[in-house]
């Protein structure tokens, strides 16, 4: 029997709201709605969220009344209860005739969210989804539970293995899962929905430029192989590369369906009031998405489908006018067209005017420095006389820098060439201004140092960049090694400050920068002026210059390698840190109290009236690959412009009168990255929660491994405010000390305190040495702020739920982002190193209760996290938990807190050096 005529004795899929709907071949196309869907949805997540079931329902009727067949109902949000959203969503359908009178597809990727729809579903529905990954069991278990409940079910191309991403993987686990489905269960065959997985084209990455071939003759195969079965699928997917830019991601949709259709896709998840007219699309932006989406034309004109799109893409974003692009420049001399792409960052045509360039010179007997020494550095002298100026901004610079060393690539084997035959000749070749940069040892931290190399390499420096972790030996060797005449240290957590101190010291015994007086240039977000010339230059006899961001490093180098003016800076910087010494010394610093009185004066709490909320589990719980579009919701902006020296509150900055239009169009590139990176999993992000029995001893919080509590899993140590407090109201403030909000022991209160540590830091390093080898440090750069980013709202996204879920003590909690990126919420996350629990040594004992080696999280001997981006802390539950700063404290404190931990004395000083009285 062939497949055709089986095909004729199978029936018609026939799924029902409160109306029958069968799917016939007359019927075509079957929309399915995908606006009522938390993950796919910020709008409709919000108003679930928010309890607004109401409006909700508008969406769901809109959604309908837009020409939805089927709507497609998802609650998987990390924040809700989703069986009961689910369940109480589908019981409010039932009673709007408008809306249930269409199937509903219940969408989870829970098993008992989608049971849970299953029973108060009237109809037919169909469910979204089963799948082989959890194994032929699972896989059969739950197709004889959907088939005693009599709906359809969409079944997902995920095996064992993973997902499939091409042809072959598609069509065998499709071709698995009907044989079990329809030869071992009995299953329906009409009711078999196969979704062979749609994913994001046109990514830049080229493995998934096939994505939508792979499913367009997945599909086409399907039908003729598997009878009776449909093909669907997540439309929206297949555009995330595009996303911000709706007429594109539209025409992508309306393209891809046109193509699907035609090979058999009977319906999809897609917005239906957002789907064009194939015959109605611009030519030209049809042409090229087609081009994309059929995978043609891998090389036209010198570039790949996705750039060509990439060209015009702009032209109709947000439904205006098309732009045509002015290349008038590009009618200019070529030394003029080399100075315009470096000033305006556009790498479209640098290799070939370089190489044009390039030619001409060496034609009339020049050099291959030339180029650079002339048309590249003047564009890049342009670049640095704006940014200094404020016309320009940092984000623009590390373009114009990439620019700049993509041209140089193309020289740099002519230079290389001229030098070896300079040097075979007797020349000697001489490094002009060489800076050795590295991170101190112990600290990973890297984006700053990153940024001022480039800087300094736009302003003819030549950079050795060492990397993170760098011990002061290695710093000294490769100085000498290099005949740096510049050694550059930076670093971000307290410890580095002391390592800084430890190059200075070292480069003082040391003759040849002794001798030399080589210049040392300090920076790193913990570093100051006032430190640099109060803790690290007594040491040092040679230069010692603090350089507070990127815009200054070019004068504060250019001035300590110039033959006329560097001894006056360097005599002005040394009378301008004895200055600094004696106000130092002469400083009034706020008085402070000793530590009985400070501990006297703590804060109180009516510890009798407070019965603690026990969290759901004792212990931890470790959560691997959690979804990086999840935890990007929670990102808070405004640090990220920060990273670029863009001073500014997220999202007024877009609109700032000086660096609004640079806000707006570094936001635009990291919206893009973001959705690349996203989309093609390249972090991977993991975390580790516990909850622990805790108690306060004194100044001391005690975690136990029991209920008992009995057996201690360790001691958090903690410091106390000694300043001398103000008094508000005829109140005096109080001492705060984070014990504080945690019950005494001798309270009999059974109280609890959480630890965490996530990291999205995986997979950072491999993505940023692919940018770097392609000369793209702007995208290296911006990479590493959005896997930092993302690991603050990783660990804003993992106490929201601890609050409202895990343990629970704010199980009513709804607020938004803003609220809370400003903290408007009961409890606090302290974290070591932080103003109110200043020691990092904590770590240890953290990291190794937390078992922080199961998600690749490390420390470092100077206690920073390795990955980078990663934080750790605790979460403390009381309602009157705040957070506060340390402050100075004085010898008795230190000498306390060395007794209580049973070190020396001087380790504490050490340690807490910054908060020394």
């Amino acid at each position: 029997m062939s497949n055709i005529r089986h095909q004729k004795s199978i029936p018609a899929m026939r799924l029902s709201g409160l109306e029958p709907f069968n799917v016939t071949a007359d019927v075509g196309f079957v929309n399915i709605g995908e606006r009522t869907n938390v993950t796919g949805s910020k709008a409709f997540a919000r108003m679930i969220l928010n309890n607004q079931f109401d409006e909700a329902l508008a969406v769901a009727r809109q959604q309908v009344e837009n020409g939805a067949q089927v709507i497609d109902i998802n609650m998987d949000e990390a924040m809700l209860n989703s069986e009961a959203a689910m369940t109480r969503f589908l019981n409010l359908i039932a009673s709007e005739p408008d809306i249930a009178r269409v199937p509903i597809m219940i969408d989870s990727s829970k098993w008992s969210v989608i049971e849970a729809g299953l029973k108060c579903i009237q109809g037919k529905p169909i469910v979204n989804s089963i799948s082989l990954k959890e194994g032929e069991d699972s896989f059969r278990k739950q197709a004889r539970l959907i088939r005693r409940y009599g709906a359809a079910s969409v079944v997902m191309a995920f095996d064992e293995v993973g997902q499939a991403d091409t042809y072959q993987r598609k069509t065998e686990i499709c071709k698995r899962c009907y044989e079990i489905l329809v030869n071992e269960i009995g299953f329906p065959a009409e009711d078999i929905i196969f979704d062979p997985n749609i994913f994001a084209i046109a990514t830049g990455i080229e493995e998934h430029d096939n994505y939508a071939v792979d499913f367009i003759n997945a599909t086409r195969w399907i039908k003729e192989n598997l009878p009776g079965a449909k093909v669907s699928g997540g439309v929206s997917n297949v555009s995330f590369s595009f996303r911000g830019n709706d007429r594109v991601r539209e025409a992508i949709h309306t393209v891809f369906l046109y193509h699907a259709v035609q090979a058999g896709m009977d319906m999809g998840i897609v917005n239906a009031g957002q789907l064009g007219v194939y015959a109605d699309l611009d030519p030209e932006l049809r042409e090229r998405v087609e081009d994309v989406v059929l995978n043609r034309f891998k090389e036209k004109e010198g570039k790949t489908p996705t750039e060509r799109l990439l060209d015009i893409a702009d032209q109709f974003k947000g439904g205006g006018a098309k732009q045509v692009e002015n290349l008038i420049w590009r009618e200019a001399p070529v030394r003029e067209r080399l100075t315009h792409a470096l000033v305006h960052g556009i790498t479209t045509f640098i290799e070939e005017d370089t190489e044009a360039l390039r030619a001409q010179i060496m034609g009339a007997g020049g050099r291959p420095i030339e180029v650079i020494e002339g048309p590249l550095m003047d564009g890049m002298n342009v670049v640095g006389d704006l940014f200094g100026q404020g016309k320009m901004f940092l984000p623009q610079v590390v373009k114009s820098a990439r620019v700049m060393k993509q041209a140089v690539a193309l020289l740099i084997p002519y230079i290389e060439e001229e030098k070896r035959q300079h040097i075979a000749a007797g020349g000697e070749a001489k490094a002009k201004g060489k800076i050795v940069m590295a991170t101190v040892k112990g600290d990973v931290h890297d984006i700053g140092k990153n940024i001022v190399t480039v800087v300094l390499q736009c302003n003819n420096f030549e950079v050795v960049n060492m990397g993170v972790m760098v011990p002061c030996a290695q710093i000294l060797q490769k100085a000498k090694e290099e005949k740096a005449e510049i050694v550059g240290l930076s670093g971000l957590i307290t410890p580095s400050l002391e390592e800084m101190t430890y190059v200075a010291q070292e480069m003082q015994r040391d003759d040849y920068f002794r001798g030399r007086q080589t210049p040392l240039m300090i920076g790193g977000a913990t570093t100051s002026r006032v430190h640099t010339a109060v803790k690290i230059a007594p040491h040092y006899d040679g230069p010692v210059v603090y350089v507070p961001d990127a815009s200054r490093s070019v004068s504060v180098a250019s001035s300590l390698l110039s033959d006329e003016s560097a001894k006056k800076f360097v005599q002005d910087l040394r009378d301008d840190y004895v200055r600094i010494r004696e106000r130092h010394a002469n400083k009034k610093a706020a008085p402070t109290i000793t530590l009985e009185a400070a501990r006297k004066n703590r804060e109180l709490i009516d510890w009798a009236a407070y019965v603690p909320e026990k969290p759901k589990f004792i212990g931890r719980r470790v959560f691997k690959n959690f979804s990086l579009s999840e935890i990007a919701k929670y990102i808070d902006w405004t640090p990220f412009f920060q990273t670029w020296d863009l001073a500014g509150k997220f999202p007024a900055i877009l609109d700032d009168e000086v660096v609004g239009v640079e806000a707006r169009k570094v936001f635009e590139d990291a919206k893009v990255l973001l959705e690349k990176l996203i989309n093609g999993q390249w972090l991977q992000a993991d975390a580790v929660v516990a909850f622990y029995p805790a108690n306060a001893v004194g100044d001391d919080i005690v975690l136990y491994s029991d209920e008992a509590r009995q057996h201690p899993l360790f001691v958090w140590h903690n410091l106390r405010q000694q300043a001398e407090r103000p008094v508000v109201d005829g109140v005096q403030r109080p001492n705060r000390c984070l014990a504080d909000y945690v019950a005494p022991k001798d309270s009999s209160v059974a109280d609890y305190l959480g630890c965490f540590a996530v990291t999205t830091g995986h997979g950072v390093e491999k993505k940023v040495t692919e940018f770097q080898a392609k000369h793209d440090d702007y995208s290296a750069i911006m990479l590493k702020a959005l896997a930092d980013r993302l690991a603050e709202a990783f660990a804003e996204l993992m106490h929201h739920r601890v609050r409202t879920d895990l343990w629970a003590y704010a199980s009513d909690e709804i607020l938004t982002n803003d609220q809370m990126i400003n903290e408007e919420y009961r409890g606090i996350r302290p974290a070591p190193g932080y103003p109110a629990c200043p020691a990092h040594e904590v770590k240890e004992d953290l990291l190794r209760v937390l078992g922080s080696e199961d998600i690749g999280m490390t420390l470092t001997e100077s206690m920073a996290m390795n990955p980078a981006s990663s934080v750790s802390g605790f979460y403390l539950a009381h309602p009157d938990a705040r957070y506060f700063n340390v402050g100075k404290v004085s010898a008795d404190q230190i000498e306390d807190l060395a007794q209580r931990r049973g070190v020396p004395v001087e380790d504490i000083r050490r340690q807490l050096s910054s908060s020394l009285d």
